[in-house]
Order: C-alpha cells, then structure tokens, then sequence
C-alpha cells in the first residue's frame, strides 16, 4: 500500500504501490512572495537545517512563527512542571523516583526545576541561535488538561474535565494557583534565552486568552517573573482564537504587540464544531465566509491600531487559494509548515489578484 499526506489536510492510503514525482528544487528557483513566509516548527534537532530555507527568491525564511513549548515538555522533560516543584504530592512512590532519576540522568541531581528551565531554554535557544536574528514567536504551554495529565505525575495536579478543549488550557492557567508555580518555570527559561543568552529575537505568545481581564493578568504575571511587556525590546504577542478576541481586537491591542491567528480554534469556535470530532469533519473548514469574516475583522482592527497579524494555524499551509485570499487582505506574515513553503510561495507569486 502507498500512504500519502501530501495531498492536503487529508491523508489517503492507496491499494498498491503508486508511482510518484520526487522535485528537487533549488534555493534561487522560488519565485519572491509578496507576503514574509515563516515557519511553524516544534523539534530543535531540525532548526539549523530549517533555517537555511528560502522562502522566496533565494532569501532566507523570515523566521518562526509558531514555536510550541509543548514539543519540548512532552519529549525533552517527559515531566508534569508541577510534579517537580511538589513531588510530594505525587502518590505513587515508583512515579516520583521515576522523575527524580530522570532530574539525576540530566545531570541536575535533586534541583528537580533547574532540571525543567534548562531543558526548555535548551530547546528554545537552540531554534533562537538557528533563526538568529530573525523573530521566533514562543508560544507558552497550551495543553489541555487530559494532555498534562498524561506527562510524569500529571494525573496529581490535573482536573477531569468533559470537554477539555474548551476547559483549564492556556491563559487561563498561568495565573492560576493550581498552575503558576509550574508557569514560573516557564518564564524563568524563556528569561535566561533572552538575558543570560542573548537570544533577544525571542518573542513571547500567549495562547487561548479569552478576555481582557486575563490578558492584564497574564501579563502581570509574567512581569513578576522579570519578562515585562518593553523591556529590552521584548515583545508579547496574543493568539486570535477566539470571538472575543476579534470582537475586542483594538482593546487587546492595547495590551499586546500583535497578534497570531490560530486558524483551527478560530474555527471551532466560530462554527461550533469540535475540530477533534469525526462525525462532524465535514463541517469544519478554515474558509468558510463566517472565518473569513473574523479573520478578515481582526486585520482591519488590528491594522487600525498599529499591529502586526500574522497566522499560524494550518489553514494556509493546506488550501493554496486561501493563502492567497490571506495575502489579498493584508496579513503580514504567513507561518507555514515547512513542507508547505515551496508550493505558498509560488501560489502568491502567480495570483497577483491576491
């Protein structure tokens, strides 16, 4: 059989061996995009390699758009971050050894947290140092709760939730008591990126936050932790992932320097419809008008107030006319999976209606 996942958002799996075109493709042969292309990227052993990408014309991508801290978590630490600050709370006595001899294997005997912010800042600056000095947009953790509960200790400090997609994830923990110990950690390791490394292209993003009242805590938080909103240059950005956060798009711009649109919890939230849900796949589509309308929203206001919008959600990266109606609205950047770069570049560069 031949499986296939380079046919859209869609894999296919064919009867037979079926033949196939492999294109070689060289850096000066992309044609220029009117539109800067990133990536989205989450594993640090591929960073110097995807760094030395072109995204158009033989130039260098314009960066990263979407890091996910949650690459790391999951395969450089395998640990809960709350499971390392209060191992005593872990029931299971095989469990807590377990996360004190992975601690001593990293070489960071019973210092359980520096184990954690190392490791993460590690793993960022590695992808920093590669894209140097182009932007890296860092997205903090975004697990949902059935996710954490799955690392190291995790069933100790996680709630069951129905329906954790729209429960305890993003924002709406950092500031939590149940999580902001752990989201210390989080902010100590993107700090010693930008301070003790140097690595100031580093910018910081805040995912699924749904109100201004979060944002403004969010960001409190984080400046206890010495990562504040201007200082050395540092920026903070905010996902577009929910209504509200196009409905009150001039109000949050207020509060961060720009914003990424998350283009698959757009959608479920716009449409109503559980992106994880295969009875309802069929529904679920990045370009349907009432998508397009808030995305198309949220430039104009964002743009209205002097901010960046740029998109890291697959969207542009599977469906070449919407990357191309993407550029046509004015959106500043586009992060692309990095199989997806060739084929955007040249679909902006032969649609000069977008």
């Amino acid at each position: 059989m031949t499986v296939s996942c380079a046919e859209g958002d869609v894999g296919t799996v064919y009867d037979g061996a079926v033949p196939f075109e492999h294109e070689e493709l060289g850096p000066a042969s992309l044609p220029v995009s009117p539109v800067p292309l990133m990536l989205n990227l989450a594993d640090p052993g591929n960073a110097f390699r995807l760094g030395c990408l072109p995204a158009s014309g033989g130039g260098a991508v314009a960066g990263v758009g979407l890091m996910r801290i949650e690459f790391l978590v999951s395969n450089w630490i395998g640990v809960h971050p709350m499971a390392l600050v209060h191992p005593e709370r872990v029931a299971d006595p095989e469990v807590r050894a377990e996360i004190r001899r992975r601690a001593a294997a990293a070489g960071y005997g019973a210092d359980m947290t520096e184990f954690f912010i190392a490791r993460l800042a590690e793993g960022v600056a590695q992808i920093g140092a590669a894209f140097f000095p182009r932007p890296i947009i860092v997205r903090f953790s975004d697990f949902k709760t059935n996710e954490y509960a799955g690392l190291l200790g995790g069933e100790a400090f996680e709630p069951k939730e129905e329906n954790p997609m729209i429960g305890w994830r993003g924002a709406s923990r950092y500031y939590d008591d149940r999580y902001r110990e752990g989201f210390a950690l989080e902010c100590a390791a993107i700090r010693r990126v930008r301070e003790t490394m140097g690595l100031i292209n580093v910018i910081l993003m805040i995912p699924f936050c749904r109100t201004l009242n979060e944002g403004r805590a969010v960001l409190d938080e984080m400046a206890r932790h010495g990562l504040e909103r201007g200082r050395d240059g540092m920026q903070i950005y905010v996902m577009c992932e929910i209504p509200n956060n196009v409905v009150l798009a001039t109000q949050f711009s207020e509060l961060f320097d720009g914003f990424s649109i998350g283009s698959n919890d757009l959608t479920q939230l716009t449409l109503g419809v559980d992106r994880d849900s295969e009875q309802l796949a069929h529904v679920f589509d990045e370009r349907d008008p009432g998508v397009k309308a808030m995305i198309e929203m949220v430039v104009q206001k964002a743009h209205a107030s002097g901010r960046r919008v740029g998109i890291c959600g697959e969207a542009p990266s599977n469906y070449p006319d919407f990357a191309a109606w993407l550029a046509g609205i004015g959106i500043d950047s586009m992060s692309l999976n990095p199989d997806a770069l060739p084929g955007v570049a040249r679909t902006l560069r032969t649609r000069p209606e977008a």
